[in-house]
């Protein structure tokens, strides 16, 4: 009796993650989550953790992981990853570890970059001509070492041909729902974001994130001394010649301090500090109009033009962004309006 005919299965993608001792764990966990929950819907994905020569690595978790095997025993690849580390990239993308990534680079259809990985792909000259991100802590570096790179500093992922990079840790799980997106279009990526409770895409860039983390000034510093009134009193109409003149300094002094102990100018920080105040306004349910009084803006356009440049959505757009937010991660409503996947 003749057997009943099973179609041939198809073969799945390949994506191979390259490990490397001190490689961080959520940029290679993230975007590996993706592909597994992809798989069931798809069943598209076979995920391998390689590594330069086939040993385990140490990850910034303290921990080992065990790998599959060596970057040399692969042959072709749909997808290369490579994450980044905590160390500085001067220590881990050089050596075993970028030619692995030259060998399984050349093995792949795509090449993606997560956080410092994208130093990684700089020096295998594989982001030249190209435009690129990282996260926003290693911008200036990755600019400055390759010019020949245009890095923009506030994306949380850019995809450029067949090279794709991302802003790190989280930004990796963004830049894979695209590829997921890419390979079997936007339901499915749908779909997976909403199990792991994740936005499909993310308004605005990085700046939303690092903004709050602005540079302090030594505690006995007359830029100190200048941040403070600035930091309470947001919404005063400062100049250069008051701070100047409130510390005992010239204009020209106040600013070349500026310069060399947070690498602004005064009225930048002013700004920044602003930006900062009218955010929280917004996210504790004040109008825009109020939001703009409060935090020094002359009106509420000046507010939405700050937004739009810095985060590239508007200021009522932010505030329902935050909202829908905190609705899902307290499980407040069932509105389809206030879902996190937009």
């Amino acid at each position: 009796m003749t057997p009943p005919f099973e179609p041939r299965r198809r073969t799945r993608r390949r994506i191979a993650i390259l490990l490397f001792d001190g490689v961080k764990a959520l940029d290679y966990v993230g975007p590996a989550e993706v592909f597994v929950e992809a798989n069931q819907a798809v069943d598209d994905y076979e995920i391998l953790l390689v590594s330069p020569d086939g040993r385990d690595v140490g990850t910034s978790l303290g921990g080992t992981v065990s790998v599959r095997c060596a970057a040399t025993e692969l042959d072709a690849i749909d997808t290369l990853i490579v994450p980044g580390s905590e160390l500085p990239p001067q220590q881990f993308a050089r050596g075993a570890v970028l030619e692995a990534a030259e060998l399984l680079a050349a093995r792949a259809r795509r090449v993606v970059s997560v956080c410092s990985g994208a130093f990684v792909l700089a020096e295998l000259g594989l982001l030249d001509g190209r435009r690129a991100t990282t996260h926003w802590k290693f911008v200036p570096d990755l600019a400055r070492r390759y010019p020949a790179i245009t890095v923009e500093p506030d994306a949380i992922f850019i995809r450029d041909g067949d090279v794709a990079s991302s802003a790190g840790v989280a930004a990796g799980i963004d830049l894979a729902l695209a590829l997921v997106e890419d390979d079997h279009g936007p339901d499915i990526a749908r779909q997976i974001a909403q199990l792991l409770l994740v936005y499909l895409q993310r308004s605005g860039g990085q700046s939303q994130f690092s903004v709050p983390l602005r540079a302090r000034a030594p505690q006995a510093s007359i830029v100190r001394r200048a941040t403070d009134l600035v930091d309470a009193d947001p919404a005063h109409p400062w100049s250069v010649p008051e701070l100047a003149r409130l510390v005992a300094v010239s204009p020209r002094h106040l600013g070349r301090r500026f310069r060399e102990e947070l690498g602004q100018s005064p009225a930048e920080y002013v700004t920044a500090v602003r930006f900062d105040v009218a955010r929280v306004h917004l996210e504790s349910g004040m109008s825009v109009s109020a939001a703009a009084a409060q935090s020094g803006y002359g009106s509420p356009e000046a507010l939405r033009r700050s937004f739009i440049a810095r985060l590239g959505i508007s200021p009522s757009q932010y505030q329902r962004r935050f909202r829908s937010a905190l609705a899902a991660s307290g499980a407040a409503t069932a509105d389809p309006t206030l879902e996190l996947v937009s």
